[in-house]
């Protein structure tokens, strides 16, 4: 008994871990356009970021009950699976964060899950359907429909305020901003904390501490409240320089409808009980609002990357998870050693991080510009240089028109090469 105690313990520490890594990671999610345009100081947004998640996570458990009762059959699970699956959800979070794209936490919890529970008790025990219906579906169509509506709202916010003054209405679109990222953050708090919760409550579960189809207890959601929220509050600020301007460049209407759209989906897909990745909606969001503005535009060298990392997490949290299970299937020392090898591995990439320290003092600060692509570079080839500048390769300037208009004298003849 004694020996189950512990491991039932080390899984809700690993799973509250987890929860701060989904803070930091997500934090992104909610305020990334807030600070790129400037509505919001960096600390008073993830501030407000995080008080706003600890409230979400008291307003719905329908996420914690897909996950603690419907992906996988509760009856073959014991606390070492759910322990290894949390593994491979750690380590994925943290090696995304490391390189500064925006992955799905929730994708990488649940792949984790999938993957040690194949690894202990085959693939029967995973179920299929809700797999597909409240997790697959969702990850395609989140960042279809948030960016489609965040593309329309940009361009009906552009077309409302033509005629406004500039200033006054970037003032009041910042003012939106700051509502709609509390939408988005209070939204993250429903969908995002609740996914530890359900966890938790499959560990309490399989280790007979509650009962078979319970809530989540309350201080379970208390504590995954308060992990998700102290997460937020410290920034992942890597990730938020992708998200605010990696992307694309946004000005206040766009980052309001952004966020407007990214809100709108993660809480309709809270209430329906769907696991939804609120990393695929704001991020599908934001490039839907780049697109929006009459010349703005989506760095798709970024976008690519993303969308590669995010068909990877399912698979790579999965492989991660299995192997932790396995090893944790040898006994207690197995169980030890998948422990010292998540330590090591998180020191090791923090270590990492500290070569190139991103945080809110230059969050903000300029990245190098897209390099262009062979079509613009094809253009570029083959069109005139301006009237008066200097051609590659030749050694005197290109004479610029006439000064005045009365002279119809030809210009000078052509430059010396």
């Amino acid at each position: 008994m004694e020996n189950f105690s512990l491991i039932l313990a080390i899984v809700v520490v690993t799973a509250l871990a987890f929860d701060f890594t989904n803070g930091f990671h997500d934090t992104a999610n909610a305020m990334a356009t807030t600070i790129s345009t400037g509505a919001l100081k960096p600390k008073v947004a993830v501030a407000m970021s995080a008080v706003l998640n600890l409230v979400g996570a008291f307003l719905s458990v329908e996420v914690a009950n897909t996950i603690s009762k419907g992906l996988v059959d509760e009856s073959g699970i014991r606390p070492e699976v759910i322990f290894a699956a949390l593994v491979g959800a750690i380590l994925w979070n943290l090696l995304t964060w490391l390189v500064g794209l925006p992955s799905s936490s929730s994708h990488a919890l649940m792949g984790g899950l999938i993957g040690a529970t194949i690894a202990s008790a085959g693939s029967g025990a995973v179920h299929g359907d809700v797999l597909v219906t409240k997790v697959l579906i969702p990850a395609v169509a989140a960042p279809i429909v948030a960016g489609v509506a965040a593309l329309l709202g940009t361009r009906l916010s552009y077309t409302l305020g033509r005629k406004a003054d500039g200033k006054a209405a970037a003032k009041g679109y910042r003012t939106g901003q700051i509502a709609s990222a509390g939408l988005v953050s209070l939204a993250h708090g429903t969908n995002d904390a609740q996914k530890t919760m359900g966890i938790i409550t499959l560990a309490l579960v399989a280790g007979g501490a509650v009962a078979p189809d319970s809530d989540p207890p309350t201080w379970v959601i208390l504590s995954a409240g308060l992990a998700i929220a102290l997460g937020t509050y410290l920034g992942g600020w890597r990730i938020i320089r992708t998200m605010g301007r990696g992307l694309t460049d946004l000005q206040p209407q766009q980052g309001f409808a952004a966020q407007t759209s990214a809100a709108t989906v993660i809480l309709a897909s809270s209430h329906l009980g769907f696991s939804l990745s609120t990393t695929h909606a704001v991020s599908g969001s934001v490039m839907g609002a780049g697109l929006g503005r009459k010349g703005g535009v989506v760095r798709w060298s970024t976008a690519t990357r993303m969308f590669v990392a995010w068909g990877l997490t399912l698979p790579a949290a999965a492989l991660v998870g299995a192997l932790a299970e396995t090893v944790t299937g040898l006994g207690d020392w197995g169980t030890a050693a998948v422990a010292v090898f998540l330590i090591a591995s998180s020191a090791a990439i923090w270590k990492l991080s500290r070569r190139e320290v991103i945080d809110h003092h230059n969050v903000n600060a300029a990245d190098e510009p897209e390099p262009a692509g062979v079509v613009t570079q094809a253009i570029a080839a083959v069109t005139p240089p301006p009237a008066g500048t200097v051609a590659e390769g030749l050694t005197a300037t290109i004479p610029a028109p006439p000064a005045t208009a009365q002279s119809t004298e030809p210009a000078a003849g052509p430059a010396a090469v």
